[in-house]
């Protein structure tokens, strides 16, 4: 079931527009098509899609470039597609707040589960009843709501999250003073087809801690355990 997600493929090759329009039409999504930052940011203005499937290495504004503007202006699902070996805009990618990537070439059924996946995420955090009362979790200055999915800073402002992001803070809500390790944390989030080795986990987290520390850089909330993972410590 898809509920007609709409879906916005930003890529300057025309085949994979076009191989990848077939494909996610035939599974129930609608798609809107852009060959460059330009065209992407013509279309954004006028519908915002529930995910953006975007290429980084495009000519004119490239990849990142736009999923900054996305992440810090919209509420939707970023997949960034990069080329195989790109490590350093993979890294850079998530640190700007990406939900998932792939590297081409990749598997259509693959791209699939990824998209299911992110836009299932970002359905939970923001189908929440108005009227709930909230599990609420203290994490330093911020308070998580479980119920609304949401981050709620001191001053009483919604901090954004991406759908990793929320995941992570909830999987460490439910397990405080417990070392977890990489491994952990991609069983319990459900992202198994993450490598624990590289640095996904790690950029999420540092990114987590800019919005609940008031020291990210000597963290107290969310600690590195050396050689071990990640703790979540109450105040």
């Amino acid at each position: 079931m898809t509920d007609q997600a709409s879906i916005l493929v930003v890529d300057d090759d025309p085949q994979v527009r076009e191989m990848l329009a077939e494909y996610l039409s035939s599974h129930g999504y609608t798609v809107l098509l852009a060959e460059n930052g330009r065209a992407a940011r013509a279309i954004l203005a006028e519908q915002v899609p529930d995910l953006v499937l975007l290429d980084l290495a495009m000519p004119g504004e490239d990849g990142l470039s736009l999923a900054r503007h996305l992440r810090e202006r919209l509420d939707l699902g970023i997949i960034m597609v990069t080329a195989s070996g790109a490590v350093v805009d993979r890294i850079v990618g998530l640190e700007i707040g990406a939900d998932d990537y792939v590297a081409k070439p990749f598997d259509p059924r693959e791209l699939l589960a990824r998209i299911k996946s992110v836009l299932r995420r970002s359905r939970a955090r923001t189908a929440a009843p108005a009227q709930a009362a909230g599990r609420r979790i203290r994490f330093g200055r911020c308070v998580l709501d479980l119920d609304t999915h949401r981050l709620i800073g001191a001053d009483g402002a919604e901090i954004p999250l991406t759908s990793m992001e929320y995941e992570l803070l909830r999987v460490f809500s439910t397990r405080p003073n417990r070392v977890l390790s990489r491994d952990d944390i991609l069983n319990l989030t459900q992202n198994r087809d993450w490598d624990p080795f590289d640095r996904s986990v790690d950029i999420r987290i540092a990114r987590i801690r800019r919005k609940i520390e008031d020291d990210p850089a000597n963290p107290r909330i969310i600690r590195t355990v050396r050689g071990a993972g990640y703790m979540f410590v109450p105040e």
